[in-house]
């Protein structure tokens, strides 16, 4: 059995162990959905350089939708990601995501889906990069599964030890503000990762258009809201 079908029958048959990553009411929030791909003509690079400029355009969308939470990413080729040096290589520019990012205000608490302990945390300061992450491990009646959470507060990773207990639905962290978060407008990244590689307390959230189908074979999303 693959590890997405042993994923995918785990969450069919226990329900009952998963729970929301943020507070969500599904009678009354309303989800807009977000695309930051090049169809996107709304935004233009000096919006998108400037954090604060782009974190205000990410707050009226919202406000003007009626709508509690942004949502979108995964599988999105991003080509206007290119606000930051980061993501560039020799070969090609990275711009493929890899996770599902949930848009709300600095914050905004974040839950753990399922239960699990403390893999590792890292505070990846660079312009563009994480800002403060967290890493938790699973096991899924066997299943080992990793969840990342990016561009989360400082105070989300202070005070705290890797392989301590994590309950379902505890909460684990809350949204960043710029300077704690890489320079973002506040957001979650949320990502699965089956394999961590070598990594600790990061993963890479972009890969190059022509790799993304290697990295897409290990990393699966699920949005839990």
């Amino acid at each position: 059995m693959s590890r997405l079908t042993h994923l995918e029958l785990y969450l069919k048959d226990h329900p009952e162990y998963v729970s929301p990553l943020v507070d969500f009411n599904s009678q009354t929030d309303q989800l807009f959905p977000f695309d930051f791909s090049s169809s996107n003509q709304e935004l233009d690079l000096q919006i998108i350089a400037d954090t604060a400029s782009f974190s205000s355009w990410i707050s009226q969308k919202l406000k003007e939708n009626n709508c509690r939470y942004g949502i979108g990413g995964y599988d999105e080729h991003r080509t206007i990601y290119g606000r930051s040096e980061l993501f560039d290589n020799l070969e090609e520019p990275r711009r493929l995501h890899l996770g599902i990012d949930i848009w709300a205000d600095a914050g905004t608490p974040v839950y753990a889906p399922l239960s699990g302990q403390i893999h590792s945390f890292r505070f990846n300061d660079n312009f563009g990069d994480y800002g403060a992450t967290l890493i938790l491990q699973h096991d899924l009646d066997g299943l080992i599964l990793h969840s990342l959470y990016g561009h989360l507060s400082l105070s989300s990773i202070d005070r705290i030890q890797k392989g301590a207990a994590v309950k379902q639905g505890e909460k684990i962290a809350e949204f960043g503000i710029f300077s704690e978060n890489g320079n973002w407008p506040p957001h979650l990244h949320f990502q699965l990762v089956f394999d961590m590689q070598d990594y600790d307390g990061d993963y890479p959230e972009y890969v190059d258009f022509l790799k993304g189908s290697i990295f897409s074979a290990t990393v699966q999303i699920l949005p839990f809201c």
